[in-house]
């Protein structure tokens, strides 16, 4: 028995595992960066397997898998951790091939996986789902666009894998975290321009990987009869924002409403009249 954890080179999927390999559990850490993955297992021993993964490519999630050992072959617990964002532009001037590769990631990538764990967990009657979300998923922002889509498409996802896995004994939970740092999300984001991911963190206590980690493990950790569907975690440094409203300088008053103020101003002075 394993759990399989994508995107363990870096952020969350780091702090995952070597929070999950201290708890005595075996870890496959499955990422691009196979070096960075050597690396953690270097670190973390045995209770560490490293996986070269791709999430942006189907063939490659698909030959990662057959090229397991047999013993780790037997998933018990997925965590669809591999995600990102790229560009803050709005949808009228974003890269389109942006928006192709976080589909292709974020959706498709972790959809295909999801596909190819949940037979053995079904047959087995027992297993878990763990996705990281993000509140993207549920409160849009200006140039969220497709990272935000795509995190409302890891809920709905979530939600429907309940829903079809009744009776299963198979949990699904979605982790939605909100400003997070500590991690290479915003680096990604900006495309390397690590100052610009520094200033959003600037004098801010933002949610730490160990702290969406601890969340998972603790999730892992429940009873079987039990099953969290979302858990939101913010900073309270964090809130709601109110719903923007755009103004025009000077309002102007349509057609259609000078019409009905012209016929308005009649029909009173004509039913005035009546009383004379």
């Amino acid at each position: 028995m394993a759990i399989l954890i994508t995107g363990a080179s870096a952020g969350f999927g780091e702090a995952m595992s070597r929070a999950f390999v201290a708890a005595g559990y075996t870890v496959v850490g499955a990422a691009r960066r196979a070096d960075k993955l050597k690396a953690l297992a270097a670190e973390l021993g045995d209770g560490f397997f490293p996986l070269e993964m791709d999430m942006s490519r189907t063939e490659s999630i698909h030959d990662a898998l057959h090229n397991l050992p047999e013993h780790l072959r037997e998933i018990d617990c997925l965590i669809n951790n591999a995600g990102l964002a790229l560009g803050l532009d709005s949808a009228d001037s974003a890269e389109f091939a942006d928006w192709e590769t976080m589909i292709q990631t974020n959706i498709i990538g972790l959809t295909f996986l999801t596909r190819q764990i949940l037979p053995q967990m079904v047959a087995r009657k027992a297993g878990y789902i763990i996705n990281i979300g993000s509140i993207a998923g549920t409160y849009p922002y200006p140039g969220g666009n497709v990272y935000g889509a795509t995190k409302a498409y890891v809920r709905q996802f979530s939600l429907n894998l309940r829903a079809d896995l009744a009776g299963t004994n198979v949990r699904v939970s979605n982790i939605e975290p909100g400003l997070c740092g500590g991690t290479e999300f915003s680096n990604v984001r900006f495309k390397g321009d690590d100052e610009r991911a520094a200033k959003l963190y600037e004098n801010v206590q933002f949610i730490r990987p160990e702290d969406i980690a601890e969340t998972a493990l603790w999730l892992y950790q429940r009873p079987a009869h039990m099953n969290v569907n979302s858990i939101e975690i913010m900073p309270v440094a964090q809130s709601f924002g109110a719903l923007p409203v755009v103004r025009d300088a000077v309002p102007p008053v349509a057609a259609g409403e000078q019409n009905f103020e012209k016929q308005s101003t009649s029909l009173f002075a004509k039913i005035k009249s009546w009383f004379k």
